[in-house]
């Protein structure tokens, strides 16, 4: 099988190009690659569309790539927490489209866009803004709303450890939404704390399979979000 380790998360998102659907794992900052992002900061690819839980906190991170002004559109459940100023402050000057979905409804329209389902009825977000101009249909007496699955042309997410064949673990709450986006992509790239032999692994405990994996770059020392933040980090 093929060595999918690559040197560096540079050479990991060198070919993000612009104008692509790059989905981003993370849950506030568990899970959030960024080294990942960091790098494709760097890369230069500019009016990508961005599909995570969150916008970011801080300056560095999901954050950083907004204020760069790289991403043109954000699909997400969550685009203000705490922490977060630049994807407000982006939003209201017009410099960045917002489309928000419900977080659970987030979740399974990556799962379809992975397995292959085109489409869903879903009776979430029924009678609010966010059914609007959807095509609605009575399933059992209830109104649903059709949402349609999502997919990308690049993943970015992070794991606890990764074999060479792309095989991927995670920390405890890190693994959220990684598992689906790795299955939603043309490609998965991850960056993994630890990086060990094929066959090592528990197979009964590997989450994400290689095969949807395409690219794996060791970060022996992952950066945390809030430590960054607390430290008043900016990125570059």
């Amino acid at each position: 099988m093929i060595d999918k380790r690559v040197a560096s998360p540079a050479e990991a998102v060198a070919d993000i190009f612009d104008g692509a659907t790059v989905m981003i794992g993370g849950f506030g900052e568990a899970g959030s690659p960024i080294e990942l992002i960091h790098a494709l900061i760097d890369q230069g690819a500019k009016d990508l569309t961005v599909v995570s839980n969150n916008t970011g906190t801080g300056l560095v991170g999901l954050a950083a790539l907004l204020r760069a002004e790289r991403v043109s559109k954000v699909i997400c459940s969550f685009p203000r927490t705490a922490g977060s100023t630049v994807f407000p402050d982006l939003y209201r000057a017009g410099k960045v489209q917002l489309e928000l979905v419900p977080q659970g409804t987030l979740a399974e329209r990556i799962r379809a866009g992975g397995a292959g389902i085109a489409a869903f009825f879903t009776p979430t977000g029924v009678g609010t803004p966010l059914a609007e101009g959807k095509e609605l249909r009575v399933f059992n007496g209830r109104e649903h709303v059709l949402e349609h699955g999502l997919r990308a042309d690049f993943t970015l997410i992070k794991g606890r450890v990764a074999d060479t064949h792309g095989n991927v673990m995670f920390h405890r709450t890190a693994r959220n939404f990684a598992p689906m986006m790795a299955t939603a992509s043309e490609v998965t790239i991850v960056q993994a704390a630890e990086v060990v032999d094929a066959g090592t692994l528990d197979a009964e405990a590997i989450v994400t399979q290689g095969i949807f994996v395409d690219r794996v770059v060791h970060v022996g020392q992952p950066q945390l979000e809030s430590a960054l933040n607390e430290a008043g980090a900016s990125y570059p």
